[in-house]
């Protein structure tokens, strides 16, 4: 989580020593100024020395004679996603993340990440995949390899690709071998921890056993779904319907092979012949807010359903968001040679 250090400069430094640290760093060429208390004091790109050259400086002048003093940050706590859009869409591409002891804690780079979303993830990789044995007696379900990758990786890369940075993975059937691939995340610059089921707990239960998170919103999902949802489009529809619960869904067709008959009483009111039917189907990705965590019920099975109908109980608003794009819940091996197939043509 400590990569960003390439983009962090002291106060002290000279332009020279300035000059050498953004070459380096090329195409994302901008530092950020600290103090010796680490705190954050502004930004510095080669266009601010160039300007303070202009201005009467020169080489030898310390940076902060150089620096933009209010530079765009985003404030760990405060969010607004309209912000991170505007900001993003206007080339601002680094971007530093600031916490309450105003020290920087993170670093965006829209180059390589397409948000940065206030989300916590949980992702459910406990299960046996018992209808994938054999392929599953010796390895957990989410290590199997769709081409290059195990199923889970997809959804990790994927998570972290919109900014998704703090992520538990519940676990149980061979729990070792999945903390064993991931450890603690550090390889993929996020930060990955572990909740281990005693008993199987449902969709959701094992959401209860983690003792904290960092933001005020969680992404629950089955480990064993490929897909490249947005996971953007999923946040905006939640916070644009002020949701407090959002399902993702995907479109299941039905064709009835007979003419159907629609009636009022006895009477015939249309006909229509071998129609179609769109329903939508729970895709197994859910957000919500953190303070319904609550709601699910310590070391007892408990399922994404249950908080449904917990919510819509007591009147909250539950909604659901259509996946445009692809989706597939490998459960059966015919679902896995899909994947294996469907994977080589997948734009991620």
């Amino acid at each position: 989580m400590k990569d960003f250090q390439k983009h962090i400069i002291s106060e002290k430094a000279s332009v020279r020593e300035a000059l050498t640290q953004l070459d380096q760093i090329a195409a994302d060429a901008v530092v950020f100024v600290i103090n010796d208390e680490e705190e954050f004091l502004g930004a510095l790109t080669d266009g601010d020395i160039r300007r303070g050259l202009i201005k009467g400086f020169d080489l030898e002048n310390k940076i902060i004679d150089f620096v933009q003093p209010n530079p765009k940050c985003f404030r760990k706590g405060i969010f607004s996603l309209k912000e991170m859009q505007n900001w993003r869409n206007n080339n601002y591409r680094i971007i530093p993340v600031i916490d309450q002891d105003n020290k920087i804690i993170e670093i965006v780079n829209f180059r390589h990440k397409k948000s940065y979303l206030p989300l916590d993830a949980v992702i459910m990789a406990g299960g046996k995949g018992t209808r994938l044995l054999p392929l599953t007696e010796a390895t957990p379900k989410p290590l199997l390899k769709i081409g290059e990758k195990p199923i889970i990786e997809y959804n990790i890369d994927r998570l972290s690709l919109y900014g998704i940075n703090n992520i538990t993975i519940s676990v149980k059937y061979l729990a070792a071998q999945i903390k064993d691939c991931f450890q603690d995340g550090s390889n993929k610059n996020i930060q990955i921890s572990y909740v281990e089921e005693e008993d199987p707990l449902g969709t959701l239960g094992a959401v209860g056993l983690i003792e904290a998170f960092t933001n005020d919103y969680i992404l629950v999902m089955n480990s064993d779904l490929l897909t490249n949802i947005d996971y953007e489009g999923m946040f905006e529809e939640f916070i644009n319907q002020e949701a407090d619960m959002i399902v993702a869904t995907t479109p299941y067709e039905v064709t009835i092979p007979y003419g159907v008959i629609e009636t009022k009483g006895n009477i015939i009111k249309a006909l229509k012949e071998k129609p179609t039917y769109t329903y939508y189907s729970n895709a197994g990705i859910y957000i919500f807010k953190r303070e319904f965590i609550k709601m699910i019920s310590p070391n007892q099975i408990f399922n994404a359903t249950d908080l449904i109908d917990k919510l819509m109980e007591k009147g909250k608003k539950v909604v659901q968001y259509p996946i445009l794009g692809y989706w597939l819940d490998i459960g059966k091996p015919n679902d896995y040679e899909k994947a294996q197939r469907d994977i080589k043509h997948i734009i991620f």
